[in-house]
């Protein structure tokens, strides 16, 4: 009975471990081009079946009503887009004042902070919690669609790097899997509202599991990736860097989403925190394979990306039950 009682409570957390142990022993079913075809499965269907599920759940009026929080997707945007940026500026002078990582490898962690917030993580977590999930999923829209025009030139800025992406064909593909999906399931709720009412079809649930599906496809492409070719101090470095620089990051946005500067709900500080901190791996290996195309460093430079990806979720999944208590408790502090 207590064993029954401790998975029923998290679930969640034993799934992102199990996600994590299949991948590692069997990488080649989740990654791109195996079984589970995920550049298609996960790219499209999701992705479209997140937000549809999003747009099915998600009352009308609290969309609209997020839609208008102008100060919170203020504060995200410029958090992710302008801070972190500018954060990454000096993590990369320590690093190399210290030796600590390649010039190439100090590049990779620059390029991260370029890149525009996920489509799908951000939101799913936020909903997981009980956050302000209406919110996240606009701020997941809204920063992917800035990241297609910011990214390259916040690359070029500070790396001198340029190319062109093909800002239409990701601008539709985010259409298709983000804004249309939402929109249909909006159009649908009014239509089954009372079925619904009803029946209470377990959207989290949903979305948590398509997560894990996400999760496991996130670590079989990691595990399976032989372009990581670096020594083992160098690559425990990189994981270390990462998880501190993640850990700041999400510390941060809650001191000040807590502050008197800003004052946020509960709610709105876990949205604050998945959507800020969070950068997309999606969106962001596509637009390097461009802009870095024939450079023989690219593989390298892909490293910390491809590590701040699955860590992120990670790092998520595992603070998710702490900030769900303290959205219940007005005392608890989740760190």
């Amino acid at each position: 009975m207590i064993m029954t009682t401790f998975i029923a409570k998290n679930w969640f957390l034993i799934g992102l471990f199990m996600a994590i142990f299949l991948a590692k022993l069997e990488p080649s079913i989740g990654k791109k081009g195996g079984i589970l075809m995920p550049e298609i499965t996960i790219k499209y269907f999701a992705v479209c079946l997140i937000f549809l599920n999003s747009g099915l759940s998600l009352k009308s009026e609290e969309f609209k009503k997020a839609m208008s929080q102008v100060q919170l997707h203020t504060f995200i945007q410029m958090f992710t887009m302008m801070f972190i940026p500018v954060f990454m500026q000096f993590v990369a002078i320590v690093l190399t004042n210290h030796g600590l990582l390649s010039p190439t490898l100090v590049n990779g962690f620059i390029v991260v902070s370029c890149m525009p917030p996920p489509v799908s993580s951000a939101a799913i977590l936020t909903k997981a919690v009980g956050g302000n999930d209406a919110a996240a999923i606009f701020n997941s829209a809204l920063g992917s669609f800035i990241g297609i025009f910011v990214s390259p030139v916040l690359i070029l800025f500070t790396l001198g790097l340029s190319g062109d992406v093909p800002f239409f064909k990701i601008f539709a593909q985010l259409c298709c899997t983000v804004v249309l999906p939402i929109l249909i399931g909006q159009y649908i709720r009014p239509k089954i509202v009372h079925w619904m009412e009803e029946k209470k079809p377990p959207f989290g649930t949903i979305a948590s599991c398509t997560l894990l599906l996400i999760i496991y496809s996130a670590f079989c492409d990691t595990f399976s990736n032989k372009d990581i070719d670096l020594p083992r101090s160098e690559l425990l470095t990189v994981m270390l860097c990462v998880l501190l620089i993640q850990m700041f990051l999400l510390y941060t946005v809650f001191s000040v989403s807590q502050s008197s500067w800003c004052s946020f709900s509960r709610a709105d500080t876990v949205c604050a925190m998945y959507c800020a901190t969070h950068k997309s791996l999606t969106l962001g290996i596509p637009m390097l394979k461009i802009m870095y195309s024939g450079d023989p460093t690219l593989s390298f430079i892909t490293i910390p990306l491809l590590m701040y990806h699955p860590c992120q979720i990670l790092l998520g999944g595992l603070l998710a039950p702490k900030l769900r208590t303290w959205m219940l408790e007005e005392k608890v502090i989740p760190f």
